[in-house]
């Protein structure tokens, strides 16, 4: 296949640039179905004439159908979109950026969305589908345990889940406390939603991220507190989110004190309460309740989610610290990595 991708891309290029725009289409649509025709104009940027010539099309052949409420994809179309994502990453060289990327970041693996999810949002929901057929294919034979962070990009993943018989009897845990953020954003909500859509279970965990030394002591030794605990430990699969350094500071509304230090080292990464600097050093720890670095090493499987050119630097500097993990990110965050690496 790789010889006829090649071949079309030197003796038929408009023929890729087809492809790509009706893969685009197709995309968007499974993703915001049923929706009308200039809202999904503006959201991928093509203009109203150009658009109406594509979907015509792909009503023609039955990849889509137009109803009051908008487009949707008919079963055809979700079929033919499922094979053209196979196609689409050798077309878009993604395939050779996942082992180039692989290998240098020294991961377990790494799968990329096409796209950059700093220029269009609903990328992010791509990275939450993709991680979701990663983390089915990480299941372990029976009592799966998946601990969840909070943020967009988790969030991104629970709405992309839908019922499944293999996550039916999964407990899902909070793997932090909670940030004082937007409720949709909170690991807590996310788990339950998560619980909810896969028809599995959930335990929250009611404390907040941030506690200073007589609460955090108080706390972890509470007795409901520390059995939740205990189950968030013994987690057989993490999915977190990475931050840039300087937005999750703020985001906890940390002191003057604390952001001055992070400036001062340099700090481009977080995650887990930990900051991080380009070299993958741990510059500043948050005192939090929830799971520590430490307690990955006992967890068959970690996924990273994160993606967007400007979390390169994050993305990477995390991952030097811990590089035994799953990593779903997107294509501009991936090409971003690779000019620097």
């Amino acid at each position: 296949m790789n010889m006829v991708l090649d071949l079309q891309k030197k003796l038929l290029p408009d023929l890729i640039d087809i492809l790509g725009r009706r893969y685009r289409i197709l995309r968007y649509i499974r993703l915001m179905q049923p929706i009308g025709r200039r809202s999904l104009a503006s959201n991928i940027e093509m203009s109203e004439r150009v658009l109406r010539s594509e979907v015509t099309f792909l009503k023609e052949q039955g990849l889509v159908d137009f109803q009051t409420m908008g487009m949707t994809l008919t079963e055809d179309g979700q079929d033919v979109l499922a094979q053209l994502e196979v196609v689409m990453k050798e077309v878009f060289d993604v395939r050779a950026m996942e082992e180039e990327l692989t290998a240098k970041l020294g991961v377990k693996e790494v799968h990329i969305v096409p796209g950059d999810s700093d220029d269009y949002p609903w990328v992010l929901k791509e990275m939450g589908r993709s991680t979701v057929n990663v983390i089915k294919r990480h299941l372990l034979p029976e009592k799966n345990t998946i601990a969840v962070t909070g943020g967009r990009s988790i969030a991104n993943v629970a709405d992309m889940l839908i019922p499944d018989t293999d996550l039916k009897e999964t407990l899902f845990v909070p793997a932090r406390g909670g940030l004082g953020e937007q409720v949709e954003n909170q690991a807590n909500t996310i788990c339950a939603t998560m619980a909810r859509k896969a028809m599995g279970r959930y335990r929250l965990l009611h404390v907040p991220d941030q506690l200073g030394r007589d609460a955090y002591e108080s706390l972890i030794y509470d007795p409901i507190i520390k059995e939740i605990l205990e189950l968030i430990r013994s987690s057989t699969m993490v999915v977190h989110g990475i931050g840039e350094a300087m937005a999750m500071a703020e985001r906890r509304n940390s002191s003057d004190e604390v952001l001055e230090k992070l400036k001062e080292t340099e700090a481009v990464a977080e995650a887990f309460g930990y900051y991080f600097n380009a070299d993958g050093e741990i510059v500043h720890k948050v005192l939090t309740i929830g799971l520590q670095l430490e307690d990955l090493k006992n967890i068959p499987t970690v996924i990273s989610v994160a993606g967007g050119r400007t979390k390169a630097n994050a993305i990477r500097a995390y991952l030097k610290r811990n590089p035994n993990q799953v990593l779903i990110t997107d294509e501009g965050a991936a090409k971003e990595m690779l000019t620097k690496l």
